[in-house]
């Protein structure tokens, strides 16, 4: 597996109308992309730091993975994405070999058009770990 870079990091709030302001009036950043991602139960907002994006995510139902997420008290960073270059689908079978709990068998489609996968936190020093690649 060949990572590039950190594709970006994402962090549930509970507005993103609410949340923007800090972004973008306190750190300068801009938010370029909002949309939902139907399937995943979540409104996502894309801004840019450099070379590495913050993907806010929004819950869109109480059945949300993201919305769980919160309710158990948890705040701050949920997920670290990393960009591969030798495809997704390529790294789920070579960590899988290492031992790596998966949580997405085979690359599904996320925001931004994006391949994605994710890791299991139980099996990644307590990391959930997302997978991406840019589609050809």
């Amino acid at each position: 597996m060949k990572i590039s870079h950190i594709e970006h990091l994402g962090i549930p709030v509970q507005s993103i109308e609410e949340s923007l302001p800090y972004f973008e009036n306190v750190l300068g950043l801009k938010c370029y992309n909002i949309e939902t991602v139907e399937d995943q139960k979540v409104k996502t907002a894309f801004l840019r730091c450099g070379e590495v994006k913050i993907e806010l995510l929004e819950p869109t139902s109480p059945e949300s993975t993201i919305q769980k997420w919160m309710d158990k008290g948890n705040k701050g960073v949920h997920h670290v994405a990393f960009c591969i270059e030798d495809g997704v689908a390529n790294a789920l079978a070579e960590v899988s070999e290492k031992g790596i709990r998966l949580i997405d068998q085979q690359p599904r489609k996320g925001a931004e058009g994006l391949n994605i996968a994710f890791l299991h936190p139980k099996s990644t020093a307590g990391v959930l770990t997302e997978l991406c690649e840019h589609p050809e």
